[in-house]
């Protein structure tokens, strides 16, 4: 019965085809395996405030004053940032910032240089 796709919803193992789309038999939830892969490879880029990929050692350039928490002053907008590293979850730059140390960032208040 078990076709090695778990339910995405409660994580059961007993889900069984239907059509195009798998059925979870416990909760009952029903989604399309091929769409669940596309999104995961679409997920997987990490774009900037204008739709640009950005990738690893690019540079990048804040489009919006971020405040630091523990600092009286934000970072300001415009301020370059080199050589960044991407990273999974929200905040996904991880960077240093001169005259602030490392930080992480969201890709959404940067833009590619």
């Amino acid at each position: 019965m078990s076709n090695n796709h778990n339910c995405p919803q409660c994580g059961s193992e007993f889900t069984y085809p239907e059509q195009d789309y798998l059925v979870c038999s416990q909760c009952f939830y029903e989604w399309n395996p091929e769409a669940e892969e596309i999104e995961t490879i679409v997920a997987d880029k990490v774009l900037d405030a204008n739709g640009n990929e950005i990738i690893d050692g690019d540079t990048v350039i804040l489009i919006k004053d971020l405040p630091v928490k523990g600092s009286p002053k934000p970072i300001k907008i415009g301020t370059k940032v080199k050589n960044i590293r991407l990273t999974s979850g929200d905040h996904n730059i991880s960077c240093k910032v001169e005259g602030f140390g490392a930080m992480y960032l969201k890709s959404e208040f940067v833009k590619k240089a």
